[in-house]
């Protein structure tokens, strides 16, 4: 790879309503809402931000930010 590529760091942007306020355990794995797989922290916190705002009359509903480029590489290399 030449330093004029940068490096792929997707990430994904998920959520959906949990079972409580104090834990990440949702409702229904079957209801989640998939935003999508970005190319970027930039553009997934942009879109997680949206749809965390669109649901905030829904205490129980949660979005999250899943960096992918991690668990692909754990070692950062």
């Amino acid at each position: 790879m030449t330093d004029s590529v940068q490096k792929q760091l997707p990430h994904l942007v998920f959520g959906g309503e949990l079972v409580s306020l104090e834990s990440t355990e949702f409702r229904d794995l079957s209801a989640l809402d998939i935003v999508g797989i970005f190319p970027n922290y930039a553009s997934a916190h942009a879109a997680w931000k949206a749809k965390a705002q669109s649901t905030v009359d829904n205490a129980h509903m949660r979005y999250f930010v899943v960096h992918l480029h991690r668990l692909l590489d754990p070692t950062g290399s």
